[in-house]
């Protein structure tokens, strides 16, 4: 992707930036904990109708809100926004469950006085409690009412979305003639597709409801589906796009136009920079790795060899111990079964080999190790296959992720 045909804001509010998108956010104790001041609640509104798109998990388990967002998308491909919450994932809840989340857009609609498949829903948090819908209900009045293209609210909702994360996430980029805010959460329970994530986005561009789609998903591939933390998949994954078309700038089914690139270009950008912040926040992690596949027989080939190797407990441990034990790795990627030669393998630690055509570089090893004591390094292997490529972000694990994720 070529950045000279967008700039990232330096100092964004995500959503708000984009003309013709408000966001509020509230404290309605969803975790039930007495704590009345932690933000739990946002809405992210378009003042006119918008063209929307989304990709949702693939996890056989969906929760309600998900299973909503995706029934008024069948219905229609236009929506003004979503209510989110954090707190209670509102998954494994059932009939109950699937009521609620249909009971908080209907009611969110009729005080924005508009159609209910135009509000979705989306819950993030603990799985298997049904949410404190009476909280919530009495807290939409004010919530609706104090929407805003603030720099302030933007910010508050994406706070508001936030579970484990220890920072908020929001970007901006404009391009000519359009901009394009977002905010996300996630931070564990991280790994495709997509990972235990929201992830919201407004443009302010005109686009067919099929291309926006065709385009987020292509995004979404090469950003939040090329990450991984600790190799569980949630049930509420959730990334949605919503046009709105303020600029009066179009964007045409045409790979050669210079809009269109300049706009495809831009949305994968601010995919992968929200894809990098979740992966750099995970959970007590220290490390974050590029794992870089090439020379693969074929795509799918190279992707499952990149998820061996981030996933393996084993190379996520070295890593943490700073230990350059490329062997794990070569292990991880010889289980990935997908027909390696292991005498025709090149491995590096950035730019040192540690192997090539299968031999051992021992005279690297220094530079291996003042490598995997870095925050951030990559991993790259050339499995001189074919030329299908791949890239994944991981992390290391560390005791303080399993101290934190013994109970909840």
């Amino acid at each position: 992707m070529s950045e000279s045909l967008f700039s990232f804001s330096e100092n964004p509010s995500g959503i708000t930036d984009v003309p013709g998108f408000l966001a509020a956010s509230t404290a309605a104790d969803i975790r039930q904990t007495g704590d009345h001041q932690r933000l739990d609640m946002a809405l992210i509104f378009s003042e006119s109708s918008a063209t929307t798109a989304a990709v949702f998990t693939k996890n056989d388990v969906k929760a309600a809100p998900v299973l909503l967002s995706i029934e008024y998308l069948e219905s229609t491909a236009s929506a003004q926004g979503c209510l989110i919450n954090s707190g209670n994932a509102n998954a494994a809840t059932g009939a109950t469950g699937r009521d609620n989340a249909w009971k908080l857009s209907h009611r969110t609609s009729q005080k924005l006085n508009v159609p209910a498949e135009c509000i979705h829903v989306a819950s993030t948090g603990r799985i298997g409690r049904q949410l404190p819908v009476h909280n919530m209900i009495t807290r939409l009045e004010s919530l609706t009412h104090s929407l805003s293209s603030d720099r302030e609210a933007g910010l508050s909702a994406a706070d508001a979305i936030l579970t484990s994360d220890t920072c908020r996430k929001v970007a901006t980029v404009t391009g000519p003639g359009f901009t394009i805010g977002a905010m996300a959460k996630g931070a564990g329970m991280i790994e495709p597709n997509m990972a235990t994530m929201l992830a919201y986005l407004a443009t302010d561009v005109t686009i067919q409801p099929e291309l926006l789609q065709r385009l987020l998903k292509a995004a979404v591939d090469q950003s939040f589906n090329c990450i991984t933390v600790d190799g569980d998949m949630s049930t509420n994954d959730t990334v949605m796009i919503f046009a709105n078309g303020s600029s009066g700038t179009e964007i045409p089914d045409d790979p050669s136009n210079s809009t269109y690139q300049a706009f495809s270009s831009a949305l994968n950008a601010i995919c992968f920079k929200l894809a990098h912040m979740i992966v750099s926040d995970g959970e007590k992690i220290s490390k974050v790795i590029t794992i870089k596949v090439k020379g693969a027989p074929d795509k799918a080939a190279a992707d499952k060899v990149a998820r061996c190797i981030g996933n393996s407990l084993l190379v996520k441990s070295s890593w943490y111990g700073e230990d350059p034990n490329w062997g794990r790795l070569i292990d991880a990627a010889g289980y990935a079964q997908i027909g390696l030669d292991s005498d025709n393998i090149d491995l590096f630690y950035d730019s040192f080999p540690a192997l090539l055509k299968g031999e051992p570089q021992d005279a690297h090893a220094t530079h291996w190790k003042e490598t995997v004591q870095q925050k951030e390094f990559t991993v790259t292997l050339d499995l001189h296959l074919g030329a299908a490529e791949a890239k994944l972000l991981a992390t290391d694990l560390t005791e303080a992720y399993v101290n934190f994720n013994r109970s909840e």
